[in-house]
């Protein structure tokens, strides 16, 4: 497949596929990088769409950024890569995985993207926070005190979780397919229905695996969700 380096801003990302005046923008999440969408981009190429992925800070090719990878710095890099591809490209679909859907659902919520596809996505920051406070027994009061408390997951940060707190997701427009693993221990099922019932998303369960959906099997799960599901 044809894929071109660019820079967006100062953002290294990538264009894949044929020229076309339809695009997919890929934001991936923890632990990933502009690299991992070649299977969801080749899918994206047989419907007729390029693809742009980035590599979000302290990711890929900036990993030895200063930056975290916390939610103002995903708000400020996703609008910068929204306004170039809402500029090179006539419609524009969104894909987003576990983090980068969090962050997507901040920085996006009044674009105008044809469609969206979230897989594994963070719906609500803080449960999730609530729950590695439970798993780590870090109570509000010491997290308060501390501002910061490093786990073996993540660096857990009052001033992160404050945020979360007062900046729940009230908006989102945008027509959304779910793609959630029954297996998965950041975000509950209950979490999910709620968000597909308030935005009107449809649901699909993978109910054998797990958050990243990294094992063999679950290759072709989201390979036939993407082809059933992207339009």
């Amino acid at each position: 497949m044809k894929v071109k380096r660019i820079e967006i801003g100062t953002i290294p990302a990538l264009v894949w596929g044929e020229a076309s005046d339809k695009v997919l923008l890929c934001v991936h999440g923890k632990m990933a990088s502009k690299e991992c969408v070649e299977g969801i981009a080749g899918i994206a190429q047989e419907k007729g769409y390029q693809t742009v992925s980035f590599d979000l800070p302290q990711h890929g090719e900036r990993q030895d950024e200063e930056d975290r990878c916390d939610i103002w710095n995903g708000i400020r890099d996703l609008t910068t890569v929204g306004d170039y591809v809402f500029t090179h490209w006539r419609e524009v679909s969104l894909y987003a995985c576990s983090l980068g859907a969090y962050f997507s659902l901040h920085a996006y919520s009044m674009r105008g993207f044809k469609q969206c596809l979230f897989q594994s996505p963070i719906l609500d920051m803080e449960y999730l926070i609530g729950q590695m406070m439970q798993w780590f027994a870090v109570s509000e009061e010491r997290l308060m005190r501390e501002q910061e408390v490093d786990t073996p997951i993540d660096v857990l940060s009052w001033k992160y979780y404050r945020y979360v707190k007062e900046h729940p997701v009230c908006d989102w427009c945008i027509p959304t397919r779910i793609l959630y693993a029954g297996r998965d221990n950041l975000q509950s099922m209950e979490v999910v229905k709620s968000f597909a019932e308030r935005f009107g998303c449809t649901v699909t369960v993978s109910e054998g695996s797990e958050h990243p959906f990294m094992e063999a099997e679950d290759g072709p799960i989201v390979d036939r969700w993407l082809q059933e599901n992207l339009q």
